[in-house]
């Protein structure tokens, strides 16, 4: 074989070369022209709004979706927070202690945002942040006859952070700084008499609205309504003792081996209670749930992504005495007791329990919490371990 020419060996080199700059110039085109290409079928109207996505703008579809085959829904390249994330920074860190927003923390962005086209700022599927916000919390009351402007404006944002946050219900701050970031000269004038420096607006005022003027919470402790002189009576801080005075039944649950009243971060009975006015007839700060969620954070987080979950009471008095108990974790009886009175058949045919059976780890009697977390796991039936072996064996070591 002949060695070839410069003349050939140039020939030869364009006929390779070409085909792949013809290659390279249809990639670089296609998405130019895949919005076109796509709208063929998928009405264009869909894709237009204020806001539009910039691959959509710029007809780059192919960026988000392979046009032929996916493995994920609406032929995405990857699942739907991971392609977000290839342009979009992660807007969390999930190693730190902070709260995140359960759509974030399940990676379902779409859940608030549009990935097309919107009306509003940042793709929000609603103009109004607030309106969207309603699909899920739909527990809020939407209109109050006094309602605080920014949650009346569906200015949600005003107040809390959409995707993670260090305070309580993603707040922006702590609660008291962050309503003086707003409220500074009307604040002496509005409470007139007080004595001291107005603090812990949250104890007296509901953030989001009210029937009351100045968005006062619906229910007043009785010594409040009719002034402060019976629990402040003197000045000075009011210590528990003197909730103690009118409240004898809690003093007695106080005494059990568990009890709630640890004596941190002061006054433990106003660590959930509020002691002017609250929206329930217990005076709990908040919703229960989220009372018990300020200080059992990790608890809460423990089983917030499980597979299985024990379904959602709403509060946790339904099982825990709130106060003490003698019972281990505050619950309202042992777990045979308490998870009877849901579960009605259980005990009756399944794994033996009660006094006369105990658990060989601990030498103490079988209850259903033995072989089950309650809040939940990732294991059918709420199991600690599967129960196909690794948890039988636990106990079952000789068969």
């Amino acid at each position: 074989m002949h060695a070839l020419s410069f003349r050939e060996g140039w020939e030869m080199k364009k006929m390779m070369v070409l085909p792949f700059s013809v290659l390279l110039v249809m990639v670089a085109v296609v998405p130019a022209f895949a919005g076109v290409v796509c709208f063929k079928c998928h009405a264009e109207k869909a894709f237009t709004g204020a806001v539009v996505h910039s691959p959509v703008a710029e007809g780059e579809c192919t960026i988000c979706h392979n046009p032929h085959v996916a493995r994920f829904k609406g032929l995405l390249h990857r699942e739907v927070a991971a392609m977000c994330y290839t342009c979009h920074d992660p807007i969390v860190n999930e190693h730190d202690d902070s709260l995140i927003h359960r759509p974030v923390r399940l990676g379902d962005c779409l859940a608030c945002h549009n990935p097309h086209a919107a009306k509003g700022k940042g793709l929000l599927k609603e103009e109004q942040q607030g309106a969207g916000c309603f699909n899920c919390h739909k527990d809020l009351t939407r209109e109050y006859k006094v309602s605080h402007a920014p949650y009346a404006k569906g200015e949600c944002s005003a107040c809390h952070l959409p995707h993670q946050a260090e305070q309580i219900q993603l707040l922006k701050s702590e609660p008291e700084k962050l309503c003086r970031s707003c409220h500074k000269g009307e604040l002496p004038r509005g409470h007139q008499g007080f004595p001291g420096k107005p603090a812990a607006c949250l104890t007296c005022h509901n953030p989001h609205g009210s029937s009351r003027a100045g968005m006062m919470r619906e229910v007043f402790h009785a010594p409040f309504a009719e002034g402060c002189g019976d629990c402040h009576e003197g000045g000075g801080k009011v210590g528990i003792d003197k909730c103690l005075e009118c409240h004898e039944e809690v003093r007695n649950q106080v005494k059990n081996t568990h009890s709630h009243l640890t004596g941190k971060k002061g006054n433990s009975c106003i660590n959930c209670h509020s002691p002017h006015a609250a929206d329930n007839t217990k005076l709990f700060r908040n919703r229960q749930i989220q009372v018990c969620r300020t200080c059992h954070q990790d608890t809460f987080a423990s089983y917030v992504d499980k597979l299985h979950s024990h379904p959602d009471t709403g509060t946790c008095g339904d099982c825990h005495e709130v106060h003490g108990s003698v019972n281990l974790a505050m619950l309202k009886g042992n777990g045979n007791q308490v998870c009877s009175r849901c579960h009605e058949t259980q005990g009756q045919f399944t794994h033996p329990v009660g006094e006369t059976v105990l658990d060989p780890r601990t030498g103490l009697a079988m209850t259903c919490v033995n072989c089950h977390y309650p809040h939940g796991t990732d294991f059918q039936f709420n199991l600690k371990l599967d129960g196909s072996k690794d948890l039988c064996i636990q106990c079952h070591r000789g068969y």
